[in-house]
Parts: C-alpha cells; structure tokens; sequence
C-alpha cells in the first residue's frame, strides 16, 4: 500500500434530483470520482457506453476518464412519471491516491450494500467539507483513506454469482430500483418470472432477511438521507420513501433510530 500520505479532498457532496439532468465531461473530471447512488436511478458512461445506474452502484473514475451522467424520466411500477436520483459524490486527489489507484483494478462499476459503516463515511466527509473554520483539514484526508480502503475491502469481499444466489440479487436489484413506490411480494415475483414463495425463500436462505424486512431497511436508509439533505418536509420524505402513511414512518423510523425524524433532522442539521 502507498506511504505517503498525501490525499486531499477537493469536494463532497450529497445531490438528490427530481428533474432530468445531464453532465458531461468527455475529456475527464481532472481529479479522481467516487459516486454512490442511494436513491432511484440515472444512467452513466461505463466502459465506453451508457448503462444503467441504481442504488448501491458505487462509481470510481480515474482523472482523465469520460464522464456522462444523465437522469432521465421514468416510469415507476404504476405507471407514473418519476424523476428520483440521489447519491454521494467525492472529487478528491494526491500521491496517496495515484498509488492507491494502482494498487488494485478499479472497475468503474462495484455493486455495494447501503451500510450505515458506508453511508457514515460519506456523510462524515461532506460534513468535513462544511465547516467554515477547521483548523484540522487534515481529518478529511483520514476518512478519505479509510473509505478508499474500505472500497478494497468491498473489492475483495465483492460476491460471486452462483445460480442459487442469482435470483436472489436480482430480488435485491429489483428493491433497491423500486423501494420509493408500493409494490407487493406479487410484483417482485411476477417481475423475475419465479413463485412468491420460491423468491421469498431464496432470498431468506441468501441474505438472512425477508424480502420485506430488506425493503423497510432501504426505506428507512432512503429517508435518512433526505431528512438529513434534502429540502423536503418530513411528509414528503415519509411519501417519496415509500410510506403511504406518516404515522407507521414515524414510528418504524422511531424505532430505527431511536428518536422522531424531527428530532433526527434537528440534531444532524446543528452539525452541518
């Protein structure tokens, strides 16, 4: 691993989109890119061509890499028009980074679970980013180089499909895209072609929780952020995470986190 320690954040941020919008930058972004998306989806240019982006698809790109980022209109599974697009966004550099950069093959894309050990990381930089007086700029740099090294341990632990997993992540897929809208254990196995109890199972036995209880943590997950940095009133946060009712948000967010989202919003605020 590299010695020196010379590893600076230039930006970090967190940007969540319900209007279509495009970046591009053919010749590069000059600096090194680490996005994650944590809400609904857009598209990006990965090895050369457009693909789809959904939450938990972390990014990495080196300085003099393409970059084309666009977040179109969708459908959700009712048929509604949907703009929704959220994720963390970090441009950083240093001789730290180029020589971590070579240590391993960097894939632009790695699929990644929303841990709150991940999360926190990105969040704790941006608040880093934020305070207008930091006598210590050099705390920044020691989160960037733990999550730069947490990215390898992901790398390493990053699983393998086998044909009894498949199903599953693709169960897992299908939430992450659609836990802002209601659907129903129906309409994740008619999507993927299998029984409800077939997938209910499979993803048991993959990931030790039920389809619904991973469904209620990317829920949770969803409005966390957006209580935190998003403009939204709490009820449009409950809506636009998908809860069709503030009273049940209100408590299973309660129950989370051990305060109400007021409260989780007033305390995190105060720090930024």
């Amino acid at each position: 691993m590299p010695t020196d320690l010379s590893c600076q954040v230039l930006t970090a941020g967190f940007s969540f989109h319900r209007k279509p919008y495009s970046m591009v930058q053919l010749d590069g972004v000059k600096n090194y890119l680490m996005r994650l998306q944590t809400d609904g989806r857009c598209r990006a240019r990965i090895d050369g061509s457009m693909s789809k982006v959904d939450a938990g698809d972390l990014l990495l790109f080196d300085p003099d890499e393409p970059y084309e980022l666009r977040i179109d209109n969708e459908y959700n599974p009712m048929g509604e028009r949907l703009v929704e697009s959220g994720d963390y966004h970090i441009f950083f550099n240093g001789s730290w980074v180029d020589e971590w950069w070579k240590h391993h093959k960097r894939p632009t894309r790695i699929k990644v679970e929303l841990s709150e050990s991940l999360l926190s990381l990105f969040r704790q930089l941006i608040l880093e980013q934020r305070r207008l007086s930091n006598p210590y700029p050099e705390i920044s740099s020691y989160y960037m180089r733990i999550l730069c090294l947490e990215v390898d341990r992901l790398l390493s632990e990053h699983p393998t499909h086998t044909k009894t997993n498949y199903v599953a992540y693709e169960i897992k897929n299908y939430i992450e895209e659609n836990a802002s809208s209601l659907f129903k254990l129906e309409d994740v196995a008619t999507h993927l072609g299998i029984s409800v109890s077939r997938g209910v199972h499979l993803f048991k036995e993959t990931f030790g929780k039920s389809i619904m209880q991973y469904t209620l943590d990317v829920r949770l997950n969803m409005a966390r952020e957006r209580i935190i940095f998003s403009p939204m009133t709490l009820e449009q946060v409950s809506e636009s995470s998908g809860f069709n009712n503030y009273t049940y948000f209100h408590r299973v967010f309660r129950s989370r986190f051990g305060m109400s989202p007021k409260e989780f919003r007033l305390i995190h605020r105060e720090q930024m």
